[in-house]
């Protein structure tokens, strides 16, 4: 759990008035890459024994992927009784994002159902309500959940998009708000990220190793430079406005987007455009494929599905020989191995996203309707 030993230690250079962007931990000298906000949350990590935390954390990321799980089949209709639910998270526990999410004691599974449950809350109408109302502060928590790890920021931008004009300016609000709190408790540490380390990228890690997912990581390796600059730019600049084009296609109405729960192909567009377009997206950030897999259940691709998991679980390029600089030397046989997420993420959204996306109205699946009372 080499990441809650960095949160902890955030936690202690807050408890202590230390140096929040100084010090390095574990074997890999490990920095803090977070705003200061998160490592304001991270303090209660100090209040525990090592391996009492440890443990807090193993219990903690297994109770949210049952969690993650359950906001999935919320967000694309599915209704599974609590049976198939248990047994469904013991399966994802052993997808590669998930089990190196608890490995590593990460907080991808908190952010991500955070982002969801905030998406697909929706205000219930009574009988005698005769206008359509929006839900209260819907939109904060995905300004919380940036404000914790930056990468969420681009749900911002999807509610934009969509045309959710309210909810994205609540998010921006919400994002506002963990600056401003980090800065009026941590005013150097603040002043240090948000004008320094924010753009230090490659203080995260080299991009061009097979633990990073992202298309930076792809066409490094593909090439064979730990820098491709232009050849890694302009191919994520083009996703990113291929995915906004499409998000602008069909916004909601006000009403409809107070009211009904967020369309499930434009939140995992949203979401693997993140993936991809990051300067680095490591495996485990890749939990996302969670709600995917749910979205194909609920469209009735069963067999897609069991094809994704296979992909999610088989971990093909941990088997590639990678220690030193052996990642910017792998042959073309095995490019495809040592990326198979960025390349999966590509298929995908030509072949399941955008179809629903270019056809107007929000393809949900059929079990959606009688789930309606769920919402």
């Amino acid at each position: 759990m080499a990441d809650t030993l960095v949160y902890r230690a955030e936690g202690e250079a807050v408890a202590s008035g230390g140096d929040l962007y100084g010090f390095t931990v574990t074997e890999w000298e490990l920095p803090a890459t977070y705003p200061p906000f998160a490592a304001l949350l991270f303090v209660p990590t100090t209040w525990l024994p090592l391996p009492a935390l440890k443990l807090t954390f193993l219990l903690g990321n297994t109770a949210l992927c049952a969690l993650l799980l359950h906001l999935s089949c919320r967000l694309t209709g599915l209704r599974p009784r609590a049976p198939h639910l248990c047994a469904a998270t013991a399966l994802a526990l052993w997808l590669e994002p998930v089990f190196q999410t608890i490995v590593f004691g990460q907080i991808n599974l908190a952010l991500a159902c955070l982002i969801l449950w905030d998406l697909t809350r929706t205000r219930t109408l009574t009988r005698t309500q005769t206008r359509r109302r929006n839900t209260p502060g819907k939109g904060f928590a995905v300004g919380v959940a940036a404000g914790i790890k930056l990468t969420p920021a681009v749900f911002i931008a999807y509610l934009f998009l969509t045309g959710r004009v309210r909810e994205a300016t609540t998010a921006l609000a919400g994002f506002a708000s963990t600056v401003l709190l980090g800065a009026l408790v941590l005013p150097g540490a603040s002043a240090d990220f948000w004008t320094r380390r924010v753009f230090e990228t490659g203080r995260v890690g080299k991009a061009w190793i097979v633990d990073n997912q992202s298309l930076q990581g792809l066409i490094a390796r593909v090439t064979h430079t730990a820098d491709p600059g232009l050849a890694w730019s302009l191919p994520a600049a083009a996703t990113a406005a291929a995915a906004a084009l499409l998000l602008t296609r069909r916004p909601p109405t006000a009403a409809a987007a107070a009211t009904t729960p967020a369309d499930p192909h434009g939140v995992l567009l949203a979401a693997l455009t993140t993936l991809l377009i990051s300067p680095i997206s490591w495996s485990h950030h890749w939990v996302w494929c969670v709600p995917l897999l749910a979205l194909l259940v609920a469209e009735g691709r069963p067999r897609l599905a069991a094809a994704v998991a296979v992909l999610f679980t088989a971990r093909t390029f941990w088997l590639l020989p990678h220690q030193g600089d052996l990642d910017l030397r792998l042959p073309w046989w095995q490019q495809p191995l040592a990326s198979p997420y960025p390349l999966l993420a590509l298929a995908l959204a030509a072949l399941v996203l955008l179809p629903p996306l270019r056809g107007g109205a929000p393809q949900l699946p059929a079990s959606s309707s009688s789930a309606s009372t769920m919402r």
